[in-house]
């Protein structure tokens, strides 16, 4: 599955099939919690929530490809993420595209 941010495949005719996302909600834990307390102290990255939100993101992408894939789809175009925030423990994170079949070569 082709995952692309800008809205076209170059040098291929594409048939449009809709769009398609994948969601996440995330909650911070304990643990991350008293720890990132703590590096605001000091200061720099904040590792456990970096890591946190990359597996969010992961599993919002794999979301998205799995219903573009339902639809019978090659590609998403117009890749696009964002994010807010639940409640004071957690965050979802959204990834939404385009779906579409390459239907031939210009």
């Amino acid at each position: 599955m082709k995952l692309l941010s800008i809205d076209y495949i170059p040098g291929a005719d594409i048939e449009v099939l809709g769009v398609v996302k994948g969601t996440v909600v995330q909650s911070k834990n304990i643990g991350r919690d008293f720890m990132a307390g703590m590096k605001t102290l000091v200061g720099g990255e904040i590792v456990g929530y970096t890591e946190m939100l990359i597996e969010a993101r992961q599993i919002a992408t794999k979301r998205m490809v799995d219903e573009a894939e339902e639809l019978g789809a090659d590609a998403v175009i117009g890749l696009r993420y964002g994010s807010s925030q639940v409640m004071d423990t957690a965050a979802e994170v959204l990834a939404y595209g385009t779906a579409v079949k390459i239907i031939g070569k210009k």
